[in-house]
């Protein structure tokens, strides 16, 4: 008897490419680097103008219902939080203490997923015990989320 072994070239494996990131993720990266590009090329006094000009640009871009979200998240965040620089990280808009990013918005269209994401960074000081959430989905915002998410942009902030 003949110990026979399928490959995995003639299952079909070898024929599915797949080389770890998705389309939209490689176009978040060439995002990234651009806006480390323009920063490094920013005196400081320019950098914090242009940065709310350009975060105000990509959330005027956005899809209508990415954008409501993002820019009702920009406003709540400059009034709860208006030591917050904002910027944009990956693409997104975002908003920093010192230069590191505390929270940032995903629109859904960005990743093709079915809700946007307010999301926080390490930077963000919502740590409560030995776990906590540090992202959540937005479809809509009512008045009551409003004002938890202004409390939780007060606290990230510190």
């Amino acid at each position: 008897m003949n110990d026979t072994r399928t490959s995995a070239e003639s299952t079909g494996a070898a024929d599915q490419k797949h080389d770890g990131f998705t389309d939209e993720e490689r176009s978040a990266m060439k995002e990234r680097a651009q806006e480390l590009r323009k920063t490094a090329r920013r005196s400081p006094r320019a950098a914090k103008a242009d940065a709310e000009s350009e975060v105000l640009a990509k959330i005027a871009a956005m899809p209508e219902a990415d954008r409501v979200l993002a820019q009702r998240i920009h406003d709540i965040v400059k009034a709860s939080a208006p030591d917050l620089s904002p910027k944009l990280w990956y693409g997104m808009p975002a908003y920093a203490r010192n230069g590191k990013v505390v929270c940032f918005f995903q629109g859904a269209q960005k990743f093709k997923t079915r809700y946007a994401t307010l999301g926080f960074s390490d930077q963000a000081d919502l740590d409560e015990g030995t776990m906590w959430p540090t992202a959540y989905a937005l479809t809509e915002l009512t008045p009551a989320d409003e004002a938890r998410i202004g409390a939780l942009i007060g606290k990230a902030a510190g």
